[in-house]
């Protein structure tokens, strides 16, 4: 019987114990931010490889020993066998406008005054990070200075949840507040794409009361506009840049949602 009370009394304690402990963890508090993580696409195709060189050449060397020939040709052959018939005097019924030859000199001497734009714009010339016009053929991710801790950091742009915010509702007022009102963008859904936490310094664990910050990342298409908020500094980077400039834990939760290049 002895035994029996003792056994329980030590089973109670550690109960008690664990529920003590358990309510401790429940009491941390942790402030809740949102952050964007707003792309530019691609506006131009990007160089191909050298697996994709070959395939395209493949590709169209099959094509040309296949096809069959299409109306066009069809008709160039037959104008070419008229322009015969009328050399040797034949009587032949002519009632195109314009031949297939003229179209295709015509077209040719277009071409020649053609001028393809260059890849490289005066941004990526100027190394110009600011601009939406560098990098045409990369994603490009918007990175915002942001002051922790009395140092300067390029983040996502991010700010602290507000009372009676969805996290949906923060991360588009953050977009406004830190990048102006010009810049419109496309958000994916409710729910966030990425997550980053980290733990405050204890001197601001005592002023806050909080342990730390948890991060939802949100992800967003950029649609039209730049940031044009005053004394803003920012960075329009791709994803090598971005590698660089992220601090690393930072990055792994960023990339893990980014498509690779």
């Amino acid at each position: 019987m002895i035994r029996t009370y003792a056994f329980l009394a030590k089973t109670s304690s550690q109960i008690l114990n664990s529920a003590s402990y358990s309510s401790v963890q429940v009491a941390q508090k942790w402030d809740l931010f949102a952050a964007v993580c707003l792309e530019r696409c691609p506006i131009i195709t990007p160089p191909l490889s050298d697996i994709e060189v070959k395939v395209k050449k493949m590709f169209a060397d099959i094509e040309l020993e296949r096809s069959y020939k299409n109306d066009w040709e069809l008709r160039h052959e037959q104008e070419q066998n008229i322009s015969q018939q009328l050399k040797k005097g034949e009587e032949v019924e002519v009632s195109t406008l314009q031949t297939v030859q003229d179209f295709i000199d015509a077209a040719t001497e277009a071409r020649s005054k053609f001028k393809e734009a260059d890849r490289l714009t005066e941004a990526d010339k100027a190394n110009d990070v600011t601009s939406l016009s560098r990098k045409l053929d990369k994603h490009l991710v918007l990175l915002v200075q942001h002051n922790l801790n009395n140092k300067n950091y390029y983040l996502l742009p991010q700010g602290k949840r507000k009372e009676g915010e969805t996290l949906r509702q923060t991360a588009e007022r953050i977009l406004k507040e830190s990048c102006g009102t010009e810049i419109r963008a496309q958000f994916f859904g409710n729910a966030p794409a990425g997550f980053y936490k980290y733990k405050y310094p204890n001197e601001i664990r005592s002023k806050t009361g909080s342990v730390g910050a948890k991060i939802f990342i949100y992800a967003a298409h950029h649609k039209d506009g730049q940031v044009n908020k005053k004394d803003s500094k920012f960075k329009w980077l791709d994803r090598h840049e971005l590698e660089k400039e992220l601090p690393d834990n930072y990055h792994k939760s960023v990339s893990a949602f980014l498509i690779d290049e």
